[in-house]
């Protein structure tokens, strides 16, 4: 651990003298935390310097900011780039190949092996296939088979990274309600099925015939309406990234699409023809069935529409739980008559229309890439993009894009990867539905599918995951132990306690493990359980 500490010092001073007052400022305001954090556990972080790349968190994870405070991406490509990563790969797809038009945002960096653990046994240095698993019952199942706090059903496994094979199972072929890990299989199957370079269009089209605008959605839920985007220009990207390097295009690669761009472009497109007033419409023929999630209203997410902006929220929010519109897609469409008459454009109270194939397309607007939008839904455990993912899972693979057709659609992806879904069930991308199941040998195979060197497309996976103590949904847990350490997907219904991630051992082992808890009566007691459980993995 300390020849591992010593290789990465030079390295981490270079990004430092790079990074400059912002990282110094950083580092005063969260010194005594981080004391506090690294007192009782200092050999977890040489560990996690040495194998996990979290000694970049400890300093520059607000400074470096990729899409929210945290800083988790771009504190990755950062450390990416030290390492002489080159990124930029397409994974094959191409302009040719994906239909990229001339002048389209660049294919979006690869993400490298930055975590060691990652980089499976090609990387020199990296994580060593897992031992025998002698101890591992005796450690896991006093929490896991024994611990009352998980109620009447419970499931788990942990797998070794490198190669798949189970070291620890529970039950682990029996399906249980998910609750949001879910989200891990959505990833994999929009993954697959699109590619981590594909983006969200949202544009504007002219009927040829009638003069009508309309405004189509293209199934992107962070589009957003806000002048200074809520923020996201901190989220998304380095905010001294070049427009290059944020794909050329306002609102295509260092943020959240913006309707006020769209709003500008069109106007300018208009103001050419002549056009100084417009019937406006709004069409969002892109999905298909009803909008209201079973769970019904419910702030955790919006109506499911393929026109909305911000999510729907009527807060300043960028996410968790916020009230909504009752009708995203056309609050989205008045706010576009808003921004067009502030460009000299008068338009018509909007109404629900198709565009034709005729009509004429004045301007667009692209989300940023699909890796980074898994990366967003797993981290902050973001609703509304886990069921637009899965709906744009049923488009690319011909399936109707509603809940049933998403659902088959992610199943479909699965099965053909090789997974085992048996017993599975999707209902829905976000896993609010209880009638979800998954087994533990299902997410964990999911990881392993992610972790594969041959598979760079599925990275976001990993990455995505909310690091222990530091980012998204499990910022505020693991407070000692396995800080750091454990990167996981979080789940919580009524009665429902999940949890799915990996982690590397202090010996350079990376595991995946799966541990789902049905029937729970508190759920803090049981999460502290399943925390416990993870950190017990860590343990030397």
């Amino acid at each position: 651990m300390a020849r591992a500490a010593d290789a990465v010092r030079p390295r981490l001073a270079r990004f430092a003298r790079a990074t400059g007052p912002r990282v110094t400022r950083f580092a005063r305001a969260t010194a005594p935390r981080l004391t506090r954090i690294t007192r009782p556990k200092t050999w977890q972080y040489t560990a996690g310097a040495a194998t996990a790349g979290l000694a970049l968190a400890a300093g520059v994870v607000t400074a470096a900011g990729p899409w929210d405070s945290t800083g988790q991406r771009t504190a990755e490509r950062d450390r990416a780039v030290a390492l002489d990563h080159t990124g930029g790969a397409d994974h094959g797809h191409g302009a040719e190949a994906s239909g990229t038009a001339p002048g389209s945002p660049r294919p979006a960096p690869s993400a490298g092996a930055v975590l060691t653990g990652l980089g499976g046994t090609t990387t020199p240095g990296g994580v060593k296939a897992a031992p025998g698993t002698g101890n591992l019952a005796d450690l896991l199942d006093p929490l896991l088979k024994d611990d009352p706090a998980l109620g009447g059903h419970r499931a788990a496994a942990v797998v070794d990274l490198t190669t798949g094979k189970r070291l620890y199972g529970l039950d682990s072929d029996a399906a249980l309600t998910p609750a949001s890990t879910t989200k891990i299989a959505t990833a994999v199957a929009a993954l697959t099925a699109m590619g981590p370079d594909h983006r969200l269009t949202t544009r504007t089209a002219l009927e040829p015939d009638t003069g009508e605008l309309v405004l189509v959605g293209g199934g992107d839920p962070i589009l957003t309406a806000r002048e200074d985007d809520g923020g996201t220009s901190r989220t998304w990207g380095s905010p001294r990234a070049s427009e290059a390097e944020r794909g050329g295009e306002a609102g295509s690669g260092g943020g959240p699409a913006s309707l006020r761009t769209l709003a500008e472009k069109t106007a300018a497109a208009l103001k050419k023809r002549d056009v100084r007033k417009v019937t406006l419409s709004y069409d969002t023929t892109l999905y298909a069935g009803p909008d209201l999630h079973p769970i019904g209203v419910n702030e955790n997410l919006a109506r499911v529409t393929a026109l909305m902006a911000d999510e729907g929220r009527t807060d300043d929010s960028t996410s968790g739980p916020a009230p909504r519109v009752p009708d995203p897609a056309a609050a989205a469409a008045r706010t576009f008559a808003d921004l067009l008459k502030q460009h000299g454009i008068t338009a018509s109270p909007p109404g629900p229309s198709k565009a034709t194939g005729r009509a004429t397309t004045l301007a667009t607007v692209s989300s940023p890439p699909l890796s980074a939008l898994v990366e967003r839904m797993l981290t902050n455990s973001d609703n509304d993009l886990a069921e637009a993912l899965a709906r744009h899972t049923a488009v690319a693979t011909g399936k109707r894009a509603d809940f049933a057709g998403a659902g088959a659609a992610v199943t479909a992806r699965l099965k053909q990867l090789g997974l085992p879904v048996d017993g599975a069930r999707f209902h829905d991308g976000s896993g609010l539905d209880r009638t979800d199941l998954i087994a533990p040998d299902l997410l964990t195979a999911l990881l392993t599918e992610a972790a594969d060197p041959a598979r760079p497309q599925l990275r976001a996976v990993l990455t995505g995951l909310p690091v222990a103590h530091f980012t998204g949904t499990l910022a505020g847990r693991y407070t000692d132990g396995a800080a750091g350490l454990v990167r996981a997907k979080t789940g919580t219904l009524t009665g429902v306690n999940t949890l799915a991630g990996t982690i590397t051992t202090p010996d350079g082992h990376l595991l995946g493990f799966a541990f789902l808890a049905n029937g729970t009566t508190d759920p803090y007691t049981a999460q502290t359980t399943l925390d416990r459980a993870a950190t017990a993995l860590a343990s030397p």
